[in-house]
């Protein structure tokens, strides 16, 4: 007999199906469509070549994120790239009646933090963005993945992509937590386990009462870096802690319509006996502050561990390249910069725990150390909150909002052979700059470095 409980991911995909073509790929519509101004001008260029129209402009949200200074966002852009980049972007949505977060807009910042903060993200929806780590939106139990510039255009023009089912994939982590353990260090294990190509053709759920207890800005962390495991996109079943976090938010739904969605919102859950293509489970117990070694996120290791011998060719040039050897101790390495920033983790939630272990104590003089909020409103809660002081007087830099030193795709970039502890998802080579050497934590295990000029376990916060 055919299993007919489905999964949380086969529940969201089935409700945006428009048309099955027989043996072949499906026609998804797609509910909120968010561009900036790296992926989208290609896109804008080959509709108006077609002579198309944006089919659903009240259906896409844009903001200036990636390639924007994060200071003095008040001046004219320097760079002649960047600067002609949002210039198009602000041409392009006033020409088609797109609403646009630009710079200087008080909902401005990055594309993943703003449409959560704003409620423009809900449970059930399907998103794209052309931006690999859309994948954060999941965190809202709604289908959220990255799309390259060609889908930008098809979803410009008919609001929906052509596309095959992805298989379906749970992640069990069930247990307590250890002390200083933060949802950063909870993907980052999962994806040291299972290897970056672990969720190639899946879409990943998250479950277990790790994901139940966490709060919605640590489930988009996780979420966030689905795709680093190779993963088409990250889920997590919609709660009371989900609906808490949307209610009253600038685009969130009010009143009686409130009610009708948080009705159909909770019956996203996978169902009981629902069949996933691939399980695995982790013990909570085994996690601990995590960092990564090499020139991939599936190169990571607690703090606890030496640097491990390489398995492989690629391991032994990745080792090469970030200056470390096989049994060297993590509070060996120094580091010269920290980054607390990018879509992964620039939510006040992170700037409240850096700045929690930061408080009454100096950064070291050999470090540059820089506080990236994600947004303009985040920027308006450090100070609100008085973390600024806080940052500040322990030597901190607070910038404006921004992708910043994530992709070094402006002046926030990294030297050739410096490390960087990074709160970021990806220590590629040359990631943050030519050469720069990146090193991926939590808030608190980068806010712990900048203090001490070096990596090192956590005795106790207390």
């Amino acid at each position: 007999m055919k299993n007919t409980q489905k999964t949380l991911f086969d529940k969201v995909w089935d409700a945006h199906v428009v048309e099955t073509i027989p043996d072949g790929p499906q026609i998804i519509y797609i509910d909120k469509h968010l561009i900036h101004e790296v992926t989208s001008p290609q896109a804008f260029a080959e509709l108006e070549s077609r002579n198309l129209e944006i089919f659903r402009p009240e259906q896409i949200v844009a903001t200036a994120d990636h390639n924007v200074p994060t200071l003095h966002q008040d001046l004219p852009i320097q760079d002649e790239l960047s600067r002609n980049q949002v210039r198009q972007l602000t041409e392009n949505c006033q020409k088609h009646n797109i609403e646009l977060f630009g710079l200087g807009h008080q909902y401005q910042g990055i594309v993943h933090i703003i449409a959560p903060e704003l409620g423009i993200t809900q449970p059930g929806m399907s998103i794209v963005c052309g931006d690999s780590h859309t994948s954060t939106h999941g965190a809202f139990g709604a289908i959220a993945f990255g799309i390259g510039t060609s889908q930008v255009a098809q979803v410009f023009a008919s609001q929906c992509l052509l596309l095959n089912k992805p298989k379906s994939m749970r992640i069990t982590v069930n247990g307590r937590l250890n002390e200083n353990v933060q949802p950063k260090d909870v993907i980052l294990y999962i994806i040291s386990k299972i290897g970056t190509d672990g969720g190639t053709g899946y879409f990943c759920e998250y479950a277990g009462n790790v994901f139940e207890e966490m709060s919605m800005e640590g489930r988009m962390t996780v979420c966030n870096m689905s795709i680093e495991m190779g993963a088409r996109g990250g889920m997590i079943a919609p709660d009371e802690t989900t609906f808490e976090y949307v209610q009253g938010r600038k685009f969130a739904p009010k009143g009686e319509e409130w009610e009708e969605k948080v009705a159909y919102w909770k019956t996203l859950r996978t169902d009981d006996g629902a069949a996933f293509d691939k399980e695995l489970s982790f013990d909570a117990a085994d996690i601990y502050p995590m960092i990564t070694y090499g020139t991939n996120p599936g190169m990571g290791i607690s703090i606890r561990e030496t640097i491990p011998s390489p398995k492989n060719e690629s391991e032994e040039k990745a080792l090469q390249y970030m200056g470390l050897e096989a049994g060297q101790s993590v509070n060996s390495i120094r580091v010269n910069y920290v980054f607390i920033g990018s879509c992964t983790n620039a939510r006040i939630e992170d700037f409240r725990s850096a700045a929690q272990y930061i408080k009454g104590k100096s950064k070291s003089e050999a470090v540059k150390a820089l506080i990236v909020p994600g947004s303009q409103q985040v920027v308006k809660q450090i100070y609100e909150e008085g973390l600024d002081k806080i940052f500040n007087d322990a030597g901190f830099q607070i910038r404006q909002p921004g992708c910043s030193a994530c992709l070094a795709m402006n002046d926030d970039k990294i030297p050739e052979g410096e490390y960087c502890v990074s709160t970021s998802n990806r220590n590629f080579e040359g990631r943050q700059g030519q050469g720069s050497r990146t090193i991926l934590a939590s808030p608190l295990t980068a806010a712990k470095a900048a203090i001490e000029g070096r990596i090192s376990a956590f005795e106790s916060l207390n």
